[in-house]
């Protein structure tokens, strides 16, 4: 087969074909309230008489990522799994073009709701933004690990309760070691190097599981016994 069909290359005809599909399957509604209530909550700093805290701005920013990533937690979300696996499309296209529809929307996202939190509250940009790749990194690999390993169709519920719990319990460790530091503190920038490994971890083990499911070998016996 050539790199063209009809004069429009095979990989165009592909997305002619696939996108449609995968975006009406996109979680849109997860992804719409946990987005919603993320700018509103962004959006509610700006209605205090005086600005509010760095603090206060940093706190708020947190609870938003974390609002973004439990709606990002439900991407591969497939009722249909099942029913679906002869594709002829492989599953890391698949998966990899769910997250090509929605990246861009997420970034918009993000970047609406650093612009809602007064400039005098806003933290360093770029280390909230770290953090927030490394909960989205979380978020996506966590579920992949579920489709890999398991029969499981949606992963989105269990992924977002188990992330939310881990990120409490890891507001709960000591600056030495923790991931949500105060801004100013010794600890401030060995957090965030923390945060990029935790990304890059995170990111390995998204692309590692995308490969199809792993089956179980099953032995059957023909009429003979053989």
């Amino acid at each position: 087969m050539g790199l063209t069909d009809g004069g429009a290359p095979v990989f165009r005809v592909l997305l002619r074909v696939l996108v449609p599909p995968v975006c009406r399957a996109l979680p849109w509604r997860a992804l719409a309230v946990a987005g919603g209530l993320g700018l509103l909550l962004a959006g509610s700093t700006r209605l205090p008489d005086r600005t509010p805290s760095p603090e206060t701005g940093l706190a708020v920013l947190r609870i938003v990522a974390l609002a973004g990533v439990l709606g990002l937690a439900f991407l591969l979300d497939d009722p249909a799994r099942h029913t679906t696996t002869g594709v002829p499309v492989r599953r890391p296209v698949r998966a990899g073009l769910r997250l090509a529809l929605v990246a861009p929307l997420a970034a918009l996202w993000w970047t609406a709701a650093l612009f809602l939190i007064p400039a005098g509250s806003r933290p360093p940009a770029a280390f909230l933004t770290l953090e927030a790749l490394g909960l989205a990194a979380c978020a996506l690999a966590l579920p992949a690990i579920a489709i890999r390993f398991t029969r499981e169709a949606e992963p989105g519920r269990g992924t977002a309760f188990w992330l939310g719990i881990a990120t409490l319990a890891v507001g709960l460790v000591p600056d030495r070691w923790g991931l949500f530091l105060a801004e100013g503190t010794p600890q401030w920038g060995p957090a965030h190097v923390r945060w990029a490994v935790l990304l890059g971890v995170a990111a390995a083990m998204w692309a590692m599981s995308l490969p199809e499911p792993l089956r179980r070998r099953s032995i059957r016996l023909s009429p003979s016994g053989v």
